[in-house]
């Protein structure tokens, strides 16, 4: 059993499932997605970064569990071609089919898909401690070292190959904008003080080869 699954299974376990079955065979459908070949960011490297963050500053979080289930679903459905909030609603109907099927308490199902929806514009109200967590080891990538981030952004690009470039420049320029028109990219103390700076000089950077 590879190092995923087995944390899959503690977490799932923890947050409540009775169905070791339906856990093992969620494990291997959400496993299959993140590893689909169109994917160049969105993948299993991202899935155990996200995870790793959430490990890291889980006892700011209520529901730390809950956490670790919504960074597992939150791009478990990912189609490039899709448009608006497409690809967060279907990864949270997929966790809802995934968890529900597992046993997971009906309050647990629901709080992973809350936070799976968050992921769609990383707006997180100030009394959410777990929203935050989420949100913020999902732009984690965005605070990385400006060698790492182009590798990322070249990533992005290859995952929309099939949008023309002008298309493609207007498009992630508009991505950009939002995040950096969020109040805060990072809301927990600890990563706003390390990623903040960092990540908005990385997105600015990018946004003026854009234009």
């Amino acid at each position: 059993m590879d190092e995923l699954t087995v944390r899959w299974r503690a977490t799932t376990r923890a947050a409540g499932a009775t169905d070791p079955d339906a856990v093992a065979r969620a494990a291997a459908r959400l496993l299959a997605g993140w590893r689909e070949p169109h994917r160049h960011h969105h993948t299993v490297a991202h899935l155990r970064a996200v995870l790793d963050v959430v490990d890291a500053y889980a006892d700011r979080a209520r529901h730390p569990d809950l956490v670790r289930l919504a960074a597992w679903c939150h791009d478990a459905v990912y189609d490039p071609r899709a448009g608006g909030d497409a690809n967060e609603r279907a990864s949270a109907d997929l966790g809802d089919a995934l968890l529900t099927a597992a046993g997971l308490p009906a309050a647990a199902v629901t709080g992973v898909r809350r936070l799976v929806l968050l992921t769609a514009g990383h707006a997180v109200g100030p009394d959410d401690p777990d929203g935050a967590l989420l949100c913020d080891a999902d732009l984690a990538v965005l605070a990385a070292a400006p060698d790492d981030y182009d590798r990322y952004a070249a990533a992005i690009r290859r995952e929309y190959a099939h949008v023309p470039e002008p298309a493609f420049r207007a498009g992630r320029a508009a991505v950009l904008r939002h995040l950096l028109a969020l109040p805060a990219l990072y809301r927990l103390p600890e990563p706003h003080a390390r990623w903040e700076h960092r990540a908005r000089a990385n997105l600015t950077r990018e946004l003026s080869t854009l234009s």
